[in-house]
């Protein structure tokens, strides 16, 4: 093997969910639908957002945008793990394999992003009401999504530049079903010290920045709620966060079981729980979504009802 071949592999075998040629065709049946319901139900959600103009407001305007990213964060990862199913190579480029981990990290973080905006709006709503218009203008919405994009597309680039440095002269085998950072990593025979200690400090920081605006929001919630005299109010400014906090357990919940633990760790146990949050939640979020939420609910049946009298 030559020198080039040692420092830069031409291409990754991903071991998948399972080795066994016998499990292949039943994971490609349970995993197919998957797609394919998560990419319709979002769909949904955003054909009825666009649709509805009782929906037309900042908290259904990120909504909608948090269905389109979690199309594109499944489709980065689901198509090549079919594909791999059916196939007995289960190759995937060196070049592909980065750029599948790009998208990768920018998708999942730009949800956190989208999270963290849904939440501010639900808090400037729930605790100045009187002032909503004003400071969730045209113009904030615009930010604020400007900076859920543009701050995890920065992150991913930097952590896709830091890999395409590493060393790769070991196997080849990736134990996980895409180029997911830490198993890449386990692979590399160079230091990862300047990448460990950038995961653990620029890394911590765009994930825990998001996740912040998360916990005041809901705390400063929970204080305005708690003031509410009547059981009638609080229910009902509770009832407005429920599908928002359900969504938001799910991700952050399985991304710390996932990330928070030592490289050395990342076993089998991890890649199921990773299931969890890149392909579960996005599957999941139109059915929280629509079955919580009454506007939701009445907007889908429009959208519905429209597409039959077409």
């Amino acid at each position: 093997m030559g020198r080039n071949n040692l420092t830069r592999p031409s291409e990754f075998i991903l071991l998948g969910l399972s080795s066994r040629p016998e499990d292949q065709k039943p994971l490609f049946a349970v995993f197919l639908p998957i797609y394919l319901i998560t990419v319709t139900g979002n769909l949904l959600i955003i054909l009825a957002i666009r649709s509805d103009s009782h929906l037309q407001t900042p908290m259904y305007f990120f909504l909608s945008i948090l269905s389109f990213t979690d199309i594109c964060y499944v489709t980065v990862i689901i198509p090549k793990m079919l594909v791999n199913f059916l196939s007995e190579t289960k190759t995937i480029s060196y070049g592909e394999c980065l750029t599948q981990m790009y998208f990768f990290i920018a998708f999942g973080n730009t949800d956190s992003y989208l999270l963290a905006a849904m939440a501010i709006d639900r808090y400037v709503a729930i605790c100045n009401p009187f002032h909503y218009i004003n400071i969730m203008s045209h113009r904030s919405c615009v930010l604020l999504l400007v900076f859920s994009f543009c701050i995890p597309q920065l992150h991913s680039l930097l952590h896709i530049l830091l890999t395409n440095q590493l060393t790769f002269c070991a196997s080849n085998v990736i134990h996980h079903f895409f180029c997911d950072d830490q198993p890449v990593l386990k692979l590399s025979c160079s230091s990862h010290f300047v990448k460990e200690i950038t995961v653990m400090t620029e890394g911590l920081a765009v994930i825990m920045t998001p996740f912040s605006c998360i916990v005041i929001s809901y705390l400063r919630i929970l204080v305005t709620v708690l003031k509410i005299p009547s059981s009638s109010g609080k229910h009902k400014a509770f009832s407005t966060c429920g599908s928002h906090l359900t969504v938001v357990t799910l991700f952050y919940g399985s991304i710390s079981y996932v990330y928070f633990q030592p490289l050395s760790n990342y076993t089998v146990k991890y890649r199921i729980a990773t299931i969890v949050y890149t392909i579960l939640t996005p599957m999941l979020n139109p059915f929280v979504y629509s079955l919580r939420n009454t506007d939701m609910k009445q907007g889908l049946v429009k959208l519905i009802h429209n597409m039959k009298c077409q």
